[in-house]
C-alpha cells in the first residue's frame, strides 16, 4: 500500500471532526472521498500532509509512520497536497509559483526535467509563463497549482476539491488532468462534492458522513448507491 490510514479521530477544539477513519491507497491509485459540506472530506488532507494533528490514530506512508511528522519531511517523502482554493502567490508569475513547488530540490537538472513535464502536460502554462498568477483565468490558476505540486515530484497528489469555481466546461477537462497525471505514475486521493467527477475518474471511493466512512468499495459499485446519495445529499 502506499498509504494507510488506520482509526484517525481529529478534533476542532471539542468538536470531532473526524471518528475513527480507516483507509487505504494503493500504490498506482485515484481515491476518491466524498460527502457533504461539512462531513470532515478536507480535514482528512490536512491530517495526511500534518496541518493538522491526530487526536489518535496512525498514518503510513511508503511504510513511513508520518503522523506527527514535520510537514517539509512529509513533502520530502513525495506526499504534496493541494488545498482548496488553490492558495497561489497572485503577485507572482507563472514560472515564479511553479519554482517554488520545487523549493525542497537543489538539482537544478532535475528542477528543469519536472518544469520540461509540466509545460509538456500544460501547453497553456508555458505560454503563460511570465504573466502573474492573479491575473490568470480560474482555469488556468487550476492548472498552475496542479503544475505547483507536480514539481515536487509526488508519489501521491491530494487534491482538495480541484472543481470548485470552474466553469461546467472547465471542470469536464479536469478528468482527463486526473487520470493523465495517475497514468504517469502518481496516486491520488481526490476530495471532491463533485460526485459524478470523483467517482468518474477514480477507482476506490470512500463515503463520508458526519466524520465517518458509511461506505466504500469500487466506484462503479457506488455509483447510485443510498449511502451516496445520504452523504451527498446529507439526508
Amino acid at each position: 500500500m502506499l498509504l494507510r490510514v488506520e482509526g484517525i479521530t481529529v478534533h476542532y477544539e471539542k468538536a470531532k471532526a473526524l471518528d475513527d477513519v480507516t483507509f487505504e491507497v494503493a500504490e498506482g491509485a485515484v481515491v476518491a472521498i466524498i460527502g457533504s459540506n461539512g462531513a470532515g472530506k478536507s480535514t482528512i488532507l490536512k491530517a495526511l500532509s500534518g496541518l493538522k494533528p491526530l487526536t489518535s490514530g496512525r498514518i503510513w506512508f511508503l511504510d513511513n509512520r508520518i503522523d506527527g511528522m514535520a510537514i517539509h519531511d512529509i513533502v520530502r517523502l513525495g506526499l504534496i497536497h493541494i488545498p482548496e482554493g488553490r492558495r497561489l502567490f497572485p503577485d507572482l508569475t507563472v514560472l515564479s509559483n511553479l519554482r517554488l513547488g520545487a523549493y525542497l530540490c537543489k538539482d537544478k537538472v532535475s528542477i528543469r526535467k519536472a518544469l520540461d513535464g509540466v509545460f509538456e502536460h500544460f501547453p497553456r502554462l508555458k505560454e503563460r509563463r511570465g504573466q502573474k498568477a492573479g491575473t490568470l483565468s480560474g482555469g488556468e490558476q487550476q492548472m498552475l497549482a496542479i503544475g505547483r505540486a507536480l514539481m515536487g515530484n509526488p508519489k501521491l497528489l491530494l487534491m482538495d476539491e480541484p472543481s470548485l469555481g470552474l466553469a461546467p466546461m472547465l471542470v469536464n477537462e479536469l478528468g482527463p488532468v486526473i487520470k493523465g497525471i495517475n497514468q504517469r505514475g502518481v496516486g491520488v486521493v481526490l476530495v471532491e462534492q463533485n460526485v459524478p467527477l470523483a467517482l468518474r475518474v477514480s477507482d476506490m471511493g470512500y463515503v463520508l458522513q458526519v466524520g465517518r466512512i458509511i461506505a466504500q468499495g469500487a466506484c462503479d459499485e457506488l455509483k447510485g448507491s443510498e449511502a451516496v446519495k445520504r452523504a451527498y445529499l446529507g439526508g
